[in-house]
């Protein structure tokens, strides 16, 4: 006889992502929205932390810093069943020259979780031709709006 699925109530599911050692600990400040060159090549299978691919973030100093932006009004919460990690934009203001083009956004994990230094929570292409997103030149913004499905959904 073959048993049935495994069926996660509602609250089960939203406690799994943020428990103590979660990746996505509800309210958390420490999440980092970076941006990446063209030059990274994505390993979904092996990439953990974001040391892995940091060499081939863009260059800050020009309105963008090394390492990337802290995401704010980070949210983790259940409805209906559907567990959404989101944030709200990320607003960088090119200044003293452009910000480079670039083509994935990385959110991390700024600290150790479960051993790890600076996990990974996912990354997307800026683009989805996929092609790079111009320089951002002098005195314009730059503005990454998270999907209405939120950074990461889970049902």
């Amino acid at each position: 006889m073959a048993a049935g699925p495994w069926v996660f109530s509602n609250l089960a599911k939203l406690n799994m992502f943020e428990g103590a050692t979660g990746l996505l600990k509800n309210g958390s400040a420490n999440y980092r929205l970076a941006l990446l060159a063209s030059t990274w090549t994505p390993a979904p299978t092996t990439d953990e932390v974001f040391a892995t691919m940091s060499a081939n973030e863009i260059a800050g100093g020009t309105g963008y810093t090394t390492g990337g932006a802290a995401l704010t009004a980070v949210t983790l919460a259940q409805t209906a069943g559907v567990v959404k990690f989101t944030s709200a934009a990320q607003v960088w203001t090119a200044t003293g020259g452009s910000i480079a083009a670039w083509r994935y956004m990385m959110i991390y994990y700024l600290g150790t979780l479960n051993g790890k230094v600076n996990p990974i929570v996912g990354y997307a292409l800026g683009d989805s031709t996929p092609a790079d997103v111009p320089a951002t030149t002098v005195g314009n913004t730059l503005t990454v709006t998270m999907s209405e499905s939120g950074i990461l959904s889970a049902t």
